[in-house]
């Protein structure tokens, strides 16, 4: 390692040119990195509704339509606007009253089923198919020229809308959070490290590996809109620690080395050292959730992953130069750091350890119950401020029309006319359901299908499948249109085994039942590899328990906390939050228990061992979690979109949680369970050093 750390002293001139210069082909392949906006695309694609998405696109060239509300105007003008509308790229076909019966003919001569499927009150209803997938560039760049052609009466409706205005806001807000992180982190470095000046060297170096990290984003051809706007927080929050151990090693280096370069080479060695095993328990978190079903959690995983990666390299490389470079500079900027001693938090905590551990025992009890009644929501919706154009619109939808959710069904086009019939009059016949749209429904015996337009017949059947439109008064992701969802398979299948029922609402019930296996999947191989890496460190049996026993409590205690102040969390941060808060914050119970074992195989006694190792960490704990916590937090607050708001708040939090719970409970556990570490552990003894 040392040898490593003479090679980027003696090349920090080159190092940083050449860093500098990746930072071209990095911004290009970040800038040329599609985003993908919809959280349902990460479904497995071998379950039926994924299957029928396919088939919708491969066979009809769409995945995509949206419902349209026109209020108070005048037929003629809708049908004039719905002309504009069809000249839309992408557009493929837009069905209303028109495509069936000439607009002079007044609404009460209409059959019944076309009066109620296409008008209420001084309201009309269009469905707009496009002719790309829901949340593809197209449809929401068609959605965009839609809205423009429509006036303040309409509001246009469905999931492409939804991703559209899910782009605008991330778009329009992720510069933001990077400030943001960016801000508080600053100030919580310049007040609790001894110069004002490195922490900006800090944080060049890190936002350097971001780029480095979004860029090579390009070679997976997209990322979730989730993961691109939390990866650059995230990943300054869980590497900054690296910079810090560097920056305190050069320091202790200086005192043993008088040359600067000779005191980073072995800086350079030291950290390298630490933070590989340090970053082998985060990156474990992140690689635990690409053994999830839903692929969202892989395309985090993997990300955040390689952003640890980039980090320990940037604070190996390019950070020493930066700091030889600029030494004088920095020199002239050093000041007294403003945090006290610690020694009185580790007075008490040795007076009061058994106070401490019944308390610890205690609080469990409310910690579980509130981590296994917390409430978890799926509407992707819900995640968006209520004034948006999508979210309006979809109010508008419900209480105009008692319309919540749009379900397609799939059928078999060679179905015989009276079996499709009977069909949609059983699929009527369901809780819930406003109305069954098809060519049979809507043109019924009585108009002959030449008449239709060529482009509407192509758009509902084709020689292989039907295509049927269900318009539900239930909500997405509710107990009810779950049920419901399961009535109309039951249907379906019943007259076409072939038959599918696809859509939002059947995704999102998908959603669920295959989140909460993944909950448990995730769960159980974090705890299981960060187990294993813990042992394989200390190589005892009893540390990896206390260590992931005292984070789990950090845990369990932060995401009970939405049970008890009524708050619903999004089903992603169920998952994700308590994968993430162990991987990262249990670094500071190893830092800890790295220094008592150093303790104790020198001779030392437990409690003096213990006090050692808890006042000596106690620094570097509180700055790194004052760091993730910063990087996160401002986030959390600024965030108009919830999924990325609850995940910021929630990881703000867990990492103040662990920090009090690693500072006030591990050093009780490692004072009682001392001898069980010293029977069960190697490496601890005072005899078993070389």
């Amino acid at each position: 390692m040392k040898n490593f750390g003479k090679a980027v002293v003696a090349l920090r001139i080159p190092i940083l040119i050449v860093s500098v210069l990746l930072l071209i082909p990095a911004a290009l392949g970040y800038i040329r990195t599609r985003t993908n906006y919809d959280v349902l695309s990460y479904l497995p694609g071998e379950i039926e509704t994924m299957i029928g998405q396919n088939i919708l696109e491969d066979e009809f060239g769409t995945g995509a339509f949206s419902m349209v509300v026109v209020e108070g105007m005048d037929f003629k003008d809708v049908s004039a606007m719905k002309k504009k509308m069809e000249e839309v790229d992408h557009v493929r076909s837009i069905l209303w009253y028109d495509s069936v019966a000439d607009v002079s003919i007044p609404p009460q001569l209409l059959p019944e089923r076309l009066r109620n499927a296409f008008i209420q009150g001084d309201a009309t209803l269009m469905a707009v198919i496009f002719d790309t997938t829901m949340s593809s560039d197209e449809t929401m760049d068609a959605i965009a020229k839609l809205r423009k052609i429509a006036d303040r009466q309409c509001y246009i409706s469905g999931m492409s809308a939804i991703v559209t205005d899910t782009r605008d806001l991330t778009d329009r807000e992720a510069p933001i959070y990077v400030a943001l992180a960016v801000a508080l982190c600053t100030l919580v470095l310049a007040l609790t490290m001894d110069s004002f000046l490195v922490p900006l060297f800090f944080l060049l170096s890190i936002g350097m590996a971001v780029v480095y990290n979004m860029g090579t984003n390009l070679f997976f051809g997209q990322i979730s809109y989730i993961t691109k706007a939390l990866s650059a927080v995230l990943q300054l929050g869980v590497t900054l620690d690296y910079s810090i151990f560097l920056w305190h090693s050069y320091e202790e280096q200086q005192r043993v080395w008088p040359d600067k370069k000779e005191a980073m080479a072995h800086a350079i060695g030291a950290t390298l050292t630490s933070v590989a095993g340090s970053s082998v328990t985060t990156i474990a978190g992140f690689i635990a959730l690409c053994f999830m079903s839903f692929t969202l959690g892989m395309d985090i995983g993997i990300v955040m992953s390689k952003g640890v990666i980039f980090g320990v390299i940037g604070c190996t490389t390019i950070l020493p130069s930066m700091i030889l470079l600029f030494d004088r500079v920095i020199e002239k900027t050093k000041h007294r750091p403003l945090l006290p001693h610690f020694q009185k938090i580790a007075d008490l905590v040795q007076k009061a350890y058994p106070v401490i551990l019944i308390a610890f025992a205690l609080i469990w009890i409310p910690a579980v119950r509130g981590y296994n009644n917390t409430q978890i929501y799926y509407d992707l919706a819900a995640t968006l401020p209520e004034d948006l154009p999508s979210r309006q619109a979809n109010a508008k939808l419900e209480n105009t029309f008692a319309m919540n959710t749009t379900h397609m069904v799939l059928c078999d086009s060679h179905l015989p006319v009276k079996d499709t019939a009977a069909m949609c009059d059983e699929l009527k016949g369901v809780d819930g359901v406003k109305s069954v749209l098809g060519l049979d429904t809507l043109i019924g015996a009585e108009i002959p299908r030449e008449l239709l337009p060529e482009k509407l017949t192509k758009s509902l059947e084709n020689e292989n499948w039907k295509l049927m439109l269900i318009t539900s008064e239930y909500a997405v992701a509710s107990d009810e249109v779950n049920v419901q969802c399961d009535e109309l398979e039951k249907i379906i299948k019943k007259y076409d085994p072939k038959g599918m029922l696809i859509g939002e609402a059947p995704c999102t019930r998908d959603l669920i039942e295959i989140t909460d296996h993944d909950f448990r999947t995730v769960s159980t191989v974090s705890i299981g590899v960060i187990l294993a890496i813990i042992l394989l460190v200390f190589r005892s049996v009893s540390v990896p328990v206390i260590l992931v026993a005292v984070i789990e409590f950090a845990i369990y205690i932060n995401m009970g906390i939405p049970f008890y102040t009524g708050t619903q969390i999004p089903f992603i941060a169920s998952i994700v939050i308590g994968t993430i808060q162990l991987g990262s914050t249990v670094d500071y119970a190893i830092l800890m228990t790295s220094r008592y074992q150093s303790e104790r195989r020198g001779g030392k006694g437990r409690k003096e061992a213990v006090r050692i190792a808890h006042e000596t960490s106690i620094q570097s704990i509180l700055v790194s979690a004052l760091s993730f916590f910063a990087s996160t937090f401002g986030v959390g607050l600024y965030s108009e979109i919830d999924m990325i708001s609850s995940l910021c708040i929630l990881m703000a939090r867990g990492a103040l949680i662990s920090m009090v719970v690693v500072i006030f409970v591990l050093p009780s556990m490692l004072l009682l369970f001392d001898r069980l570490i010293l029977a069960t552990s190697m490496g601890f003894r005072p005899d078993n050093r070389e």
